[in-house]
């Protein structure tokens, strides 16, 4: 048994099952995943990693299972799916994980493989479990996946504190020890006691404040956006995408230096000399066809924005965000011994979406001194109906005012 302290839930206690897994390569690894990836450049103190937040996660699993009376090994599953739920991120965890869906189709959260074949699969089959129940779980399949990955899971509990914490931005608090202890499972399904409508809305709240400070920042936008464009400059071409998803940050980076192609992009992110919005529309403004986009149609559209510009190719980026959502609202909570959906209960939840809805926004982002031409460009391709958002540095023109890194 080892105790580690941990700068958000204090001293955190491993054993079992997951003491050995703590040192395994996939485990380690995690050490050098960032978990907001570029939002760094916003808030420079937000430079927690995958690693203690897979600890933070098991931490709260660990409590949610005593909570729950489970035990035995059904609870070991849950404790090692906890752990390992993140070894299947890309560097960088979020801002590339497109990248490699659209190479292989394959998200964050499959797992199977990379729980067999190696120590992670030694470490369990010693402990007498199964790594491909251990990956069910890690999907949030089964009744004891939703505490993994679901509309109430630990994962949520822990990033939200912790990414709060981290950032100094105040929005992610909850109260994670009254969520854990008014869990239940209802008919298989996971839901909140009775009396507990205000604490689901504060889960809810809270995500719907950290999107748009941190998550969604611009910034954050924009670095993540030249990321993933430089990525997959990479993938395919000088890297597999199996050979990606086993990657760190530092080998991302290093391999983005590098190589021709995203040499100038990777001197950006390190120099934090980031491309500007050209175009900052909202969700009303920008025709279905657009939001609906794939990627083969959106890198068209890039092309054509280039050309009528007179700029180089790799200098627009268009980002079109998928459509607004709240998996959140879907929360189910017992009224009156009835369990029901959060988002027939509360009045916050249609409050929420709507502004979810309008804080949405797509952007077009181009190096400081063609912000003007990109911009103009962008709303004759595009079809926008809007007077776009061009910051025009050579003349001053600044549209809006916001914290580091406006």
């Amino acid at each position: 048994m080892s105790a580690i302290k941990d700068s958000v839930h204090d001293h955190i206690t491993v054993e079992g099952v997951a003491e050995p897994l703590l040192d395994t390569p996939p485990v380690q690894r995690l050490r050098r995943i960032s978990q907001l990836g570029t939002a760094a450049l916003v808030y420079p103190s937000a430079n927690h990693t995958r690693f203690e937040h897979s600890l933070g996660v098991y931490h709260l699993a660990d409590e949610a299972l005593g909570h729950l009376g489970i035990e035995g090994r059904q609870a070991e599953r849950v404790r090692a799916a906890a752990l390992l739920h993140d070894v299947g991120h890309t560097p960088f965890s979020h801002n590339t994980e497109r990248v490699l869906e659209r190479h292989d189709g394959r998200s964050h959260d499959d797992v199977h493989d990379l729980l067999r074949g190696g120590e992670v699969e030694r470490v369990l089959v010693a402990h007498d479990l199964d790594p491909d129940r251990v990956a069910d779980l890690v999907a949030g399949e089964g009744q004891l996946g939703q505490l993994v990955s679901g509309e109430l899971d630990v994962d949520r509990m822990d990033y939200l504190v912790r990414d709060a914490h981290h950032t100094g931005v105040p929005y992610g608090t909850i109260d994670h020890g009254r969520l854990l202890r008014e869990l239940r499972f209802v008919d298989g399904e996971l839901v909140l006691a009775e009396g507990n409508v205000q604490t689901a809305e504060s889960l809810l709240l809270a995500r719907a404040l950290m999107t748009p400070t941190v998550y969604s920042h611009h910034v954050a936008r924009i670095s993540k956006a030249m990321l993933r464009r430089a990525a997959e400059a990479l993938v395919g071409e000088h890297v597999s995408a199996d050979e990606f998803r086993r990657w760190d940050d530092h080998d991302l980076l290093v391999a983005l230096r590098t190589h021709e192609t995203t040499a100038g992009y990777a001197r950006r992110l390190d120099d934090r000399d980031l491309f500007k919005r050209a175009v900052w529309a909202e969700h009303a403004d920008v025709p279905e066809s657009l939001t609906a986009a794939d990627h083969a149609t959106v890198r068209e559209h890039e092309r054509a924005i280039a050309d009528r510009a007179g700029v180089a190719e790799s200098e627009v980026i268009l980002d079109v965000p998928p459509e607004p959502s709240m998996a959140e609202s879907s929360t189910r909570v017992v009224v009156n011994g009835e369990v029901r959906r959060l988002d027939s209960q509360s009045t916050l939840v249609g409050a929420l979406r709507t502004a979810n809805r309008e804080q949405w926004r797509l952007g077009v982002y181009a190096p400081a001194d063609e912000t003007a031409a990109v911009g103009r460009a962008a709303e004759d391709v595009l079809g926008l109906d809007v007077d776009a958002l061009v910051v025009d540095v050579r003349k001053g023109i600044h549209q809006t005012l916001d914290e580091y890194g406006a």
